[in-house]
């Protein structure tokens, strides 16, 4: 008897299981009573595999193969583990007593639901003309441009969580980018590897901040080489998510690979390795970006439609951002050697990509932070800084840091109020994560007197940079300038017990000499100046004219004013120390030096030190020419 060849056997154009749920192939989504379920590209595909060998086991190397192919992959039994339970959850499934997805112990899975079919074309049609194939899929951003990618993260994040109704509460999600391990066996390679760190904190920091904020780099850097436990990290940082990664780099090459988990109990959600020539870097930070915050979403509420984009930025040419990672690593030493050294760095950053906005700011930063790190004026430095900021604004007029590097010099150094305000107000509506807009805009709020917007605008730098040093110091002299001297005492001894050595954290000698408490201000001058300079003679006169040592202090007086003749000081040092003794008349003229060399006087109104020139009509006509008087 002749059989005549069977028609193929008709493939399903969906799947029907359960009582409302429904997978359609063709258009690569599941559904539940007609409302569609996120469900990104590895549950889906699992979920993919499974129904089709359903009632069978599938292994876990059968899960491999479908979703990675062949080779060596990262950390996949997380990934799976964490796939399935993303399944479980959206189908509401119980895994002790499952109505869909048994677990073979040590095996696999195997889906245990019936089905109904819709009968469609072949499985194999419907896959590539209703959704991306699965091999392809993980890679479609490749030959996308890193602004491209951010650009479409980031309108998917903020039309999400505007509508999105949260798992946890309705406060904000916190996540920390962990210090990326250097596996290249290099110590000279740390500052990629710490680059790449910072890189990713402000990728996920300028998504969405008022739903999402990303700790800052100052405090995640306190977990470098370290073995903290991830609920301790959660306790300190207040975050519910922690992002961990290693770098391996070779000359041409980059192996970068990344693990998202729950702080709580290090449950994995998301793990990938790529591996990329290094001129394709950025690109790749941008894609590992877009896909934790994928993840991200997708674990705490629905997706919605994209918004419209804001404008892409160009990416660096790759050389000029490796030197500005070489500078970063140096600026965030925060010492003189450091800075300098940055310096370098950004110039020649620059200098490879005159089109490069972030070197541009970072340089103005440098020579900023510069200033402040010197006794000496330096008008050289103040124009150097003021031309780097105004040339990264011209590049790009949407760079945060720009913005705070523009305001923090017109600010110090022209007392342009008004315009540093704006200016501060701008990179935070740019990027509100960016801990350190806040924290200098409440350091601008501080110098006008206008304390409890300071204190609130601290609080803000505070939660995303918790662990910050200098965010601490700093809301320590807010209450110290806003008489509050016990708090600020009490601020600056918890800076101090942390790291002795916290230079800044030393203006509690202000406090204590404000509080009578001369012996202690004494003993902490002496315990970190042990060589004498102008910082430490402008102290020193301050503690003994207050109090009421004036040989001691006018000796004080007389060594810094030796040591301003062999190399400039700033006046406004000389100014302080005359005004301990109660010489009025020196103090004035000093001050007035000051604002002829433009040099410092941004605490001219809330400071302790002159409130016995307050009374003097020249003091106020000094303050209105500063500004600091309506």
């Amino acid at each position: 008897m002749t059989h005549l060849p069977s028609d193929p056997a008709p493939v399903p154009q969906s799947i029907r299981f359960g009582e409302d749920f429904e997978l359609d192939l063709r258009a690569y989504q599941l559904r539940r009573s007609g409302r569609t379920l996120k469900l990104e590209r590895i549950p889906m595909e699992i979920l993919l595999l499974l129904t089709e060998q359903r009632g069978q086991l599938v292994s876990r190397e059968q899960i491999v193969q479908r979703i990675w192919g062949a080779g060596i992959h990262l950390d996949t039994d997380n990934s799976i583990n964490g796939a399935i339970r993303k399944i479980r959850q959206i189908l509401r499934d119980d895994p002790e007593q499952p109505r869909f997805i048994q677990t073979i112990t040590g095996r696999g899975y195997r889906f245990i639901a019936p089905v109904l079919e819709a009968a469609e074309p072949r499985m194999a049609e419907a896959m590539s003309g209703g959704g991306p194939q699965p091999r392809t899929r993980a890679w479609l951003a490749l030959g996308v441009s890193l602004s491209v990618l951010v650009a479409s993260a980031l309108a998917a994040w903020v039309v999400w969580s505007r509508s999105r109704t949260p798992r946890r509460d309705a406060g904000k999600v916190m996540l920390a980018v962990l210090p990326f391990q250097n596996l290249t066996g290099d110590a000279g390679q740390e500052y990629f590897s710490d680059g790449l760190t910072e890189e990713m904190i402000m990728q996920l920091g300028s998504r969405d901040p008022e739903h999402l904020g990303v700790i800052a780099r100052t405090s995640v850097m306190h977990y470098k080489n370290s073995q903290t436990r991830l609920d301790q990290v959660e306790r300190e940082l207040g975050v519910q998510y922690v992002l961990a990664g290693s770098v391996r780099r070779d000359a041409n090459a980059v192996r970068v690979a990344a693990q998202l988990m729950q702080a709580k109990d290090r449950t994995p959600i998301w793990a990938r390795q790529y591996d990329r020539e290094l001129k394709g870097l950025l690109t790749l930070q941008g894609e590992i970006a877009q896909e934790i915050a994928d993840e991200i979403q997708s674990n705490l509420g629905h997706s919605r439609p994209l918004a419209s984009a804001p404008p892409a930025r160009t990416a660096p040419e790759y050389e000029a951002y490796d030197l500005y990672l070489k500078g970063q690593y140096f600026l965030n030493k925060r010492t003189t050697a450091g800075i300098v050294a940055a310096i370098g760095y950004f110039q020649r950053a620059t200098a490879r990509d005159p089109a490069y906005a972030r070197a541009h700011a970072a340089l103005a930063d440098a020579y900023a932070l510069l200033l402040g790190y010197s006794t000496r004026p330096s008008k050289q430095i103040v124009s150097k800084a003021r031309a780097a900021a105004l040339k990264a604004l011209e590049l790009d007029q949407r760079s945060p840091e720009a913005h705070a590097a523009f305001a923090l010099i017109v600010q110090n150094h022209d007392w342009d109020w008004q315009t540093a305000e704006q200016e501060f107000r701008r990179a935070i509506e740019l990027n509100p994560s960016y801990a350190t807009a806040h924290h200098w805009y409440a350091e601008h709020l501080m110098w006008r007197g206008r304390f409890d917007e300071a204190l609130r605008e601290s609080e803000r730098a505070r939660q995303l940079d918790p662990l910050s040093l200098i965010i601490a110091t700093d809301d320590g002299a807010i209450l110290f300038f806003s008489r509050q001297y016990d708090r600020a005492i009490e601020k600056w001894r918890s800076v101090l017990e942390l790291d002795p050595d916290f230079p800044r954290a030393h203006m509690i000698q202000a406090a204590y000499i404000e509080k009578g408490m001369f012996a202690a201000a004494l003993a902490d001058l002496e315990s970190t100046r042990p060589k004498p300079d102008p910082w430490y003679w402008s102290a020193l006169a301050g503690i003994y004219g207050r109090s009421g040592q004036t040989v001691q202090a006018r000796h004080a007086i007389h060594q810094l004013l030796q040591s301003s003749r062999r190399d400039p000081v700033k006046p406004e040092l000389i100014a302080g120390a005359f005004a301990s003794v109660g010489d009025k008349e020196q103090a004035l003229a000093w001050l007035e030096r000051a604002y002829a060399e433009h040099s410092g006087l941004t605490g001219l109104k809330v400071t302790p030190a002159l409130d016995l020139l307050r009374s003097d009509p020249r003091f106020r006509s000094l303050l209105r020419r500063v500004g600091l008087t309506p």
